[in-house]
């Protein structure tokens, strides 16, 4: 790939989707940057939803406590510098140190690696390492973790992850090495750890369990793109999936929104459709920029039954235009959406 090309472009040209699932191209990449995985040790977050909130609060309580902290999360709306919890600049030397041995990988693996390979450099006390998809054969899963926190289970990504929860929840644990502390927001998987000591709770009891005592204060962390209110009418919101709607329905206000959506073509999208139907009587059905979603034409036709409105404008910044002509506005369905209106607006 052309080294001319800049970090950002770079990352951007990389297939975001591996032909296999696996560990073999993200374990010859680390080996060939010295492994940098093994100079800090870590926290691994998995789980369906509120990953990304529970890995920056792990890191501001831990900071907090006079840590130096990594924390890498995934996707991101603002700029791919969200994701390693940086400045632009910080990114672009990541990406550097990464790029010349990055040939086969995969855009996911050459950021987390580069993640990776900048938190050894800081020198950090410990990194907290947000899992892309699933767990097992995720490219996180290189980490050995002291911790792992377990946010949720729901039904997402079955094609990869297994039709039931407790399929999804076993590929999850699966980053959980011998003699790792693993808390559970749902205590129900508990029997999948048996070898495990593990206790209930999320991102408090995540640091808590690492440091060995408990934290004090308390810390709030804000993320773009989730229930971000950009207005006094207009709410972003990067739910993308049932369960995520049906955490967002019970922080949202009673309104009638305009919804501007885009939905992922392997996302249970009649049930998406059906909480989205709550939210207003108008839907404008759009398209982000991620090669997984489905046209907006075809959200379109499959939301009519749900709202009395349906209109289609396959160009998410015209969409958030037209939504902001109708009324109060609600841009949800997907965080790829939301990093293309943020570009734009």
């Amino acid at each position: 790939m052309s080294s001319t090309l800049s970090p950002t472009e770079f990352v951007e040209a990389l297939s975001p989707w591996p032909e296999e699932f696996g560990l073999d191209r993200m374990r010859a990449l680390l080996a060939e940057l010295g492994h940098p995985e093994r100079a800090f040790p870590s926290i691994h977050v998995v789980g369906t939803n509120g990953k990304s909130t529970a890995t920056r609060t792990i890191a501001a309580l831990l900071r907090n406590e006079g840590l130096r902290v990594g924390a890498y999360t995934s996707p991101h709306v603002v700029g791919w510098h969200e994701r390693l919890d940086a400045d632009p600049e910080t990114f672009d030397r990541a990406v550097e140190r990464v790029r010349p041995h990055a040939g086969g990988a995969t855009q996911f693996e050459v950021v987390t690696a580069a993640a990776l390979a900048e938190f050894a450099g800081q020198q950090v006390d410990v990194a907290v390492i947000e899992a892309g998809l699933g767990g097992r054969l995720d490219a996180t899963n290189v980490v050995d973790a002291r911790v792992v926190l377990l946010t949720n289970v729901g039904l997402d990504h079955t094609d990869v992850l297994g039709g039931t929860r407790e399929e999804i929840a076993r590929e999850k644990l699966a980053v959980a090495k011998p003699g790792a502390v693993v808390v559970l927001g749902e205590p129900e998987w508990a029997p999948l750890v048996p070898e495990n000591e593990w206790r209930a709770g999320g991102a408090r009891e995540a640091a808590e369990a690492y440091l060995g005592r408990s934290v004090v204060g308390d810390v709030r962390v804000e993320l773009p793109g989730r229930l971000e209110w950009r207005g006094p009418d207009e709410v972003w919101d990067g739910a993308h999936n049932p369960a995520g709607l049906d955490f967002q329905a019970a922080h949202l206000p009673d309104r009638d929104w305009v919804v501007v959506a885009s939905i992922l073509g392997d996302k249970d999208v009649e049930a998406m459709l059906e909480r989205l139907g709550r939210r207003g009587r108008t839907l404008i059905a759009t398209t982000s920029s991620s090669p997984r979603a489905l046209p907006g034409k075809e959200l379109a036709r499959r939301a009519e039954p749900y709202f009395d409105r349906v209109e289609c404008d396959p160009d998410p910044a015209h969409a958030l235009g037209r939504a902001r002509a109708l009324g109060p506005v609600l841009v949800t369905g997907s965080l790829y959406l939301l990093a293309d209106v943020h570009r734009a607006d």
